[in-house]
């Protein structure tokens, strides 16, 4: 009888459940499939400041010794919408994983094959279609198991993609490519396809701005260094500029109650040149980082790097001017300055000049430079060769 007990007792925990023992084995979690296939799996892609996330279970294509290779799709996952049978719906599209719904979380609002997405996480499904483009559907009705539940009026975007071939991948597998500072192309891979989905977050850089922001509240506002950071990010973006102005002048002349002051200097002249540039007011740049080359003390490198983004500008003459400053400057200096007047004579067709300079660089090229001995031989090579 005791044995009997013992039997029925373990013997229970295996039985189809009802009732209280329902409940009480509803908080147990066991391999996902019932036997550890489909794994459950997540992949997160950042662009800028903005996370992307994928949540989804991953099936394989061989299952139980039985090789499913070119029967998944339109087969094991069938064309356009269709009833699983397991559910009230009967037209629903594929979950784009197993088990429970695969899920897309954003962290701001981005763009999605050109359509706009609002920040948040939705159940992600995919209806394959014969002939012509699959069909993503981003759905608010995430809680549900697969799509048995689902509900188009919950659709909050779809967006037609062309399926590709893709080298053969064992386990459904989702991953992000193409990557861009303000975009990626998020992918489904299984079997034989991949199905693209383009991701793009069009105002990155005003994103960017205003983390910036935020952060400047805080510890690091208190930094000169980090303000004009911030405020060259701005001017190199042409974004947030006024701000961006208000940021540069706190790094020149704030003071920081002992936790450093601002510094008038030619980094931090610059970066407010380079703002006021950004916002069309010239003039006022010009006559700002005119004060900036009379400040004493600049190091070599400065002068140079600043001639050397007037030359890209073609600004030829000025740059030509900075350089020459930056020689006298420096007179025991033999690269960075030599460099730029090789540079800028070099633009202006002064060849004789350029020449010199060129052999009085390549002589006292530092290590760290040294990659860069291969361009300059051979511009120098075809100065020689000029007529």
């Amino acid at each position: 009888m005791r044995n009997a007990t013992f039997a029925i007792a373990f013997g229970m925990v295996w039985l189809p459940a009802h009732g209280g023992i329902a409940q009480e084995q509803s908080g147990l979690t066991f391999p996902a499939g019932g036997n550890g296939v489909s794994q459950r799996a997540e992949v997160s892609q950042w662009v800028g400041p903005v996370q992307i996330r994928i949540d989804y279970h991953s099936p394989a294509v061989h299952r139980r010794g039985v090789d499913r290779t070119g029967h998944i799709w339109g087969e094991l996952v069938p064309f356009g919408l269709f009833d699983d049978g397991h559910g009230p719906v009967k037209a629903t599209p594929w979950r784009a994983g197993a088990n429970e719904s695969t899920t897309f979380s954003l962290s701001h609002a981005v763009q999605i094959q050109g359509h706009e997405l609002a920040a948040g996480t939705y159940a992600l499904f995919l209806e394959l279609a014969r002939e012509g483009p699959w069909t993503w559907t981003f759905s608010t009705q995430t809680s549900g198991w697969g799509s048995y539940q689902y509900d188009p009026r919950s659709d909050a975007l779809r967006v037609a993609v062309e399926p590709q071939p893709a080298p053969y991948t064992e386990y459904l597998t989702y991953g992000f490519d193409e990557r861009r500072p303000d975009g990626t192309v998020a992918f489904l891979q299984w079997e034989k396809k991949r199905i693209p989905l383009e991701i793009t977050v069009p105002n990155v850089n005003e994103l960017w701005a205003a983390q910036m922001r935020k952060e400047l509240l805080g510890w690091p506002g208190f930094d000169p260094e980090n303000l004009r950071r911030a405020a060259q990010f701005c001017a190199d973006k042409k974004v947030n500029l006024d701000e961006a102005l208000v940021w540069a002048d706190r790094a020149i002349s704030q003071p920081f109650r002992g936790a450093g002051i601002g510094r008038e200097d030619f980094s931090t002249l610059w970066t407010k040149a380079a703002v006021l540039e950004a916002m069309g007011r010239d003039a006022e740049a010009a006559s700002v980082m005119e004060t900036a080359l009379r400040l004493p003390g600049t190091s070599v490198l400065y002068l140079y790097l600043y001639a050397s983004r007037l030359l890209s500008a073609g600004k030829t003459r000025k740059a030509l001017e900075v350089f020459e400053l930056n020689q006298k400057r420096h007179p025991d200096e033999l690269y960075w300055t030599h460099l730029g007047l090789a540079q800028a004579y070099t633009a202006v067709g002064k060849k004789p000049d350029a020449i010199r300079q060129w052999e009085i660089a390549l002589r006292n090229v530092p290590d760290s430079e040294k990659s860069d001995i291969p361009a300059f031989e051979k511009t120098l090579k075809d100065l020689r060769a000029r007529g």
